[in-house]
């Protein structure tokens, strides 16, 4: 008998179940393709739906910035002096108008002036073979080197004593020149033997001995010091050593405009006690003029007040800032200055006020007595900046919107943007160019629409653009209150229409963001059931094919038994 005959599947060893499966599983699919789709859509929109709102709030910055900036208020002030080196500021709101200012007198500091020379003598007799170079109490510090006497050339070292070096002068010049120091005077004399001129220096001097010892040229057989040669060491020494000529000593304390400065003069060096009083709350500057051996005090502010100073301890007195110790007190000077030919105002400071000369928020800072006009007038560049900022971040929205609804038509081919077909971001546009154009009510200045400001409007495209640049520059410069009512009214203003109205759609934009981000949750969600859904069913079709490839192997198997059985059988 002919073999049990398995047909079909059973004779295809080649049958690709598991592609089968995939194509079966493949055709279920769609509907999962359909809703990522559906979700990609909703994520490019929410892409658009969050560019149009980063440019609304872009367009609501910009409008507020000139809220809270007041840009119509903004003033300039210029000079007719070209190269003036007075320094000007105004504040919002400050008069236009030109203002002739004439400073007839500068603010100075009034001045504690101490005594001359209030440094001990380099020594106190006239033997100066102990004073070494490097060690003297000048105002300049002696330097190694060479200089010339009669044209002889003289070397000396830092090591050298004072008495080193006449004696070096006098074996340059033959004995002819002799130096000596009076300690009565604090000076240097060097004088000539044979009374010849002691003619002194030359370009090649190395060292600064001469100028340190305040010598020069006179013409006569004598040069001398031109003043004392002791000063104060600031640095390099205590209060106590310092080389005052009145001596300091012990603990102590005085008081400059009532403020008390303490000092210990055994351990506190001048320059410490500078510092001190710099530092202090006493409104003064405290410093030492070495050239001509003096201290001063000065006010740190400038006009006519006074200065005082409580010396209990006696160490004023020693610096020669008192009264009684050949210290003057001198005032300072207010400044003074006309406007536009008036009266003389005073003011304590050289930077002239409003509460000096009464014009509101006008600042100028004097520095020389002259006569200037200054003028103040609406800083309208700056305005037009900020109305063009307007305008190009109004533009930037709308073509975003233009861009995220088009309907493009090539053809019979009809294709539209991301968010076509959404009328109410369709809609936006127009509300915006309402919210621009519509005139504002209850204004009483000459602005009460855009197109009083040479500002237009393209119907085509929604946007705005400065067509007539001279009008808005115009009412920029000759009407800034009017501009200011119409953009910057309370409530009623542009600015605050347009704001209120943005922050509308701001929130109408991010509803729809939301609305989308819900709408992909809840795809999310179907597509997670859809996706379980296909799994189990690949899972039953797996089983299914493997069942029947158990069952083709089985019958496979049988048919082969019975084949050989039949087989034996006929040979038997």
């Amino acid at each position: 008998m002919a073999g049990i005959q398995v047909s079909g599947l059973l004779s295809n060893s080649s049958f690709d179940w598991k592609a089968i499966v995939d194509q079966l599983i493949e055709a279920e699919s769609a509907p999962v393709k359909k809703l990522t789709a559906d979700k990609t859509d909703n994520t490019d929109k929410t892409t658009a739906l969050g560019s149009i709102k980063t440019a609304l709030v872009e367009l609501q910055d910009s409008v507020q910035a000139m809220r809270a900036d007041n840009i119509f208020s903004l003033r300039t002030v210029s000079s007719n002096v070209a190269a003036t080196t007075w320094k000007t500021s105004s504040a919002s709101n400050t008069p236009v108008g030109s203002y002739a200012i004439a400073v007839s007198q500068l603010a100075t500091k009034a001045k504690q002036a101490g005594r001359p020379d209030v440094g001990a003598p380099l020594s106190a007799t006239n033997n100066v073979a102990g004073l070494t170079l490097a060690n003297l109490n000048t105002a300049t510090a002696v330097t190694a080197g060479t200089f010339t006497v009669n044209g002889a050339r003289v070397t000396i070292a830092v090591t050298d004593s004072l008495q080193d070096v006449f004696s070096a002068i006098s074996t340059a010049t033959g004995g002819d020149v002799t130096g000596t120091y009076d300690p009565t005077e604090d000076k240097i004399s060097l004088q000539s033997a044979s009374n010849r001129e002691v003619l002194l220096g030359s370009t090649v001097d190395s060292s600064n001995f001469l100028a340190a010892m305040k010598l020069a040229n006179n013409g006569g057989d004598t040069v001398a010091s031109s003043g004392k040669l002791g000063t104060v060491r600031l640095y390099t020494a205590t209060v106590a050593n310092s080389g005052l000529a009145t001596a300091a000593s012990g603990t102590g304390a005085f008081s400059i405009n009532g403020v008390a400065i303490s000092y210990n003069a055994s351990t506190d060096r001048v320059a410490d006690l500078l510092d001190r009083i710099n530092a202090s709350a006493a409104g003064v500057t405290a410093s030492y003029d070495s050239t001509n051996d003096r201290f001063s005090l000065a006010n740190t502010t400038t006009g006519d007040t006074g200065m005082s100073i409580n010396d209990t301890s006696g160490l004023l007195a020693a610096l020669g800032l008192t009264s009684g110790s050949g210290g003057a007190f001198s005032r300072g000077d207010n400044a003074r200055f006309t406007i536009n030919g008036g009266a003389a105002i005073t003011s304590m400071s050289n930077t002239l006020a409003a509460a000096a000369h009464g014009i509101a928020g006008l600042s100028v800072t004097v520095d020389t007595q002259s006569a200037q006009t200054l003028q103040v007038a609406s800083d309208s560049s700056s305005m037009a900046t900020y109305v063009q900022g307007f305008v190009t971040k109004f533009n930037a929205v709308q073509n975003l919107i233009e861009q995220n609804t088009r309907v493009t038509v090539s053809g019979t081919t009809v294709s539209g943007a991301v968010l076509a077909g959404n009328r109410e971001v369709e809609g936006w546009s127009k509300r915006l160019r309402s919210l621009a154009f519509d005139q504002i009510g209850g204004l009483t200045g000459s602005v009460k629409r855009l197109d009083h400001l040479g500002i237009d409007f393209n119907s085509t495209t929604g946007q705005l653009t400065i067509k007539e640049a001279d009008k808005l520059a115009t009412a920029l410069a000759d009407r800034p209150s009017d501009v200011s009512e119409f953009f910057l009214s309370a409530n009623t203003g542009l600015v605050a229409k347009i704001y209120t109205g943005l922050t509308t759609l701001m929130k109408d934009d991010t509803t729809q963001q939301n609305n989308l981000g819900k709408a992909n949750l809840s795809i999310d969600d179907q597509i997670t059931r859809l996706q379980a859904k296909l799994a189990a069913q690949r899972e039953t079709l797996t089983r299914s094919f493997i069942k029947m490839l158990d069952a083709q192997s089985t019958a496979a198997t049988q048919q082969k038994t019975l084949t050989n059985a039949f087989d034996q059988k006929n040979n038997n």
